[in-house]
Formats: structure tokens, sequence, C-alpha cells
């Protein structure tokens, strides 16, 4: 007889969403997927739930989303959010992932998507559409200096360690299990990182890395 395969580990999504219908149709997306267990949540919620690792997060009402994030970012640091909205032009969804987010959806996405999104995004990397994260690079790339510190920042080789397995896309858990170190002591080293360099987030980070050629090489 053959083994059962494993159960996957499931993984707990909040959905921030004003209207009930929307939340009807996450959980009906997500009904083929056993794995992905949708919640109906608000920020309150999030703050005592420590199981919920992913949020959706309706862009709808659009000037209010980048309050919502900072909300949320200040109840749950570890907080993976993807930002889901209709017609979002690149600048604010460049905006969103600058502020923190993990990820941007279209509503009218296929349901392949979304589940490929969550799944990216759970495993520690970005999910963004190709011409944004395009865009950002580019801007990085053309201009460094108003947005990263002039001048070559050192770094310790534990520190350059992290670094180039960030580069490669590996998840802080994935760094710590290759260094042989804590996730925690991996999160401190990624957050010094970022203050020494001058960015807000991992992207950020990573592309500073590789257009000033920080790392050797992406493994």
């Amino acid at each position: 007889m053959k083994p059962a395969p494993a159960k996957k580990p499931r993984i707990r999504i909040a959905v921030l969403e004003s209207d009930p219908l929307r939340f009807v149709g996450f959980r009906a997306l997500f009904d083929a997927e056993p794995d992905l267990e949708p919640m109906a949540a608000t920020i309150a919620d999030l703050a005592n739930n420590k199981d919920v690792e992913l949020v959706l997060l309706g862009s709808r009402n659009g000037q209010n989303l980048f309050d919502v994030m900072a909300s949320l970012k200040a109840a749950r640091p570890d907080l993976r959010i993807i930002v889901t909205g209709s017609g979002a032009d690149d600048e604010t969804i460049l905006k969103a992932v600058a502020a923190g987010a993990k990820g941007y959806v279209e509503e009218g996405a296929s349901p392949a998507e979304f589940v490929m999104a969550i799944r990216i995004v759970h495993q520690g990397s970005v999910w963004a559409p190709r011409r944004v994260l395009s865009l950002f690079i580019e801007r990085v790339s053309s201009s460094p200096g108003r947005i990263f510190p002039a001048g070559r920042v050192s770094f310790t080789d534990r520190e350059k360690q992290v670094l180039e397995l960030l580069v490669a896309g590996r998840s802080n858990k994935e760094i710590g299990a290759a260094l042989g170190i804590e996730e925690r002591t991996v999160k401190a080293h990624v957050a010094k990182l970022m203050r020494k360099v001058g960015v807000q987030n991992r992207i950020a980070l990573s592309v500073h890395a590789i257009t000033h050629q920080l790392v050797t090489s992406a493994r």
C-alpha cells in the first residue's frame, strides 16, 4: 500500500471586508483548497488571534488603505498582507508594496491566481504584477541616491550570509534553518540590514543588494 499523502499545514487567512458578500465569495473561492482556512475578522480580532498568518485586505476605500495597513502592522508586525482591489494604478500598488504589503491581486483574478498568490506570500515571497516590480527596480536603479544613503555600508559576515539568502527569496524560517540560527535572530539581522541601508521593506533591501553588488550570487 502506498503511504497516505501528508496533509498540508493549514494556512489561516483573515478577510477584512465590510461587505459580507465578499467574504462569502472568498470562502467559495477556497472550497477546493482544504488547507486554506478563511475567516472574517477585524483589526481588533487579529491583535489577539496569533493563529492568523495572512490577511486579505480590500482596497475599496482607497483613501483609508494605508491607515488600515499601518494599524495592522502596529497590531501584528508579523502579518503578511495581500491587498485586493479593482483597477488600482501602478503607483497605488507600488505604494502599498513599499508600505509593507506582500502582494496585490486584482479582484477579477482567477481562483488559481488567488490561491497561487496566497501560497507564494505564505512562503515568504512577494506577489505583485510584474510591471509594478519592474517599475520599482527601474526607479531604484536609475536614482539610488534618492532612496538609499550615499556611501558604502559595511556588513558583518553573518549579515552578508543573511542578505544573500534573502536576495535568493528565502523566508526568515528558511534562512534560519540554513544558517543554524533561530528565526527571531534572522528577523533581528534583517531589521538591522534595513536600518543600515535606509529602507523599509525586504524588497527594497533585495534590490539595493543587487544594484549595489552586495551579494556574490543568488543561491
